[in-house]
């Protein structure tokens, strides 16, 4: 008896595969504009009528250590993240690590009507709030009908 199992059913074949390729990747993002996963820090991304907002989730950094710039329509977030020590720990063995160390970069492709002369942030509570302004004319406004 042959281990090979050829059925006359090739669409029904192709539709088994596309299910299980489905239920594999179904903890990744389904977007492109999403993050990979241990992505670090974490960001939410949103507007208001006059501004980009962007928020990076990254606690227990200095402020001092953090680069944000923009340059040709991207804004970039790096710094790092260095290992917490406590007391009379530096003889401990670690059995598991889950808290990221080390240097990291988040880099965002900006839509065109950011205007990369006005941007502000701000370190508040382990959270990086960027506000990038939106250039004057993509601002919506009203029109009035003579």
């Amino acid at each position: 008896m042959s281990d090979l199992f050829f059925s006359t059913n090739l669409l029904g074949e192709f539709d088994r595969l596309q299910r299980q390729m489905a239920s594999l990747f179904a903890d990744f993002p389904t977007s492109l504009r999403a993050s990979r996963f241990g992505s670090f820090p974490l960001l939410n991304i949103g507007s208001t009528d006059d501004s980009l907002e962007v928020v990076a989730f990254a606690p227990g950094l200095d402020p001092a250590t953090i680069e944000v710039s923009i340059d040709k329509g991207l804004l970039t977030i790096s710094g790092e993240r260095k290992p917490v020590h406590t007391e009379g720990s530096e003889d401990a063995r670690v059995y598991a690590r889950e808290r990221f160390t080390g240097t990291f970069r988040r880099v965002v492709e900006l839509p065109a009507h950011a205007d990369p002369d006005k941007v502000s942030a701000k370190y508040s509570n382990g959270c990086l709030s960027i506000s990038i302004a939106k250039s004057e004319a993509s601002k919506p406004r009203a029109i009035t009908v003579q």
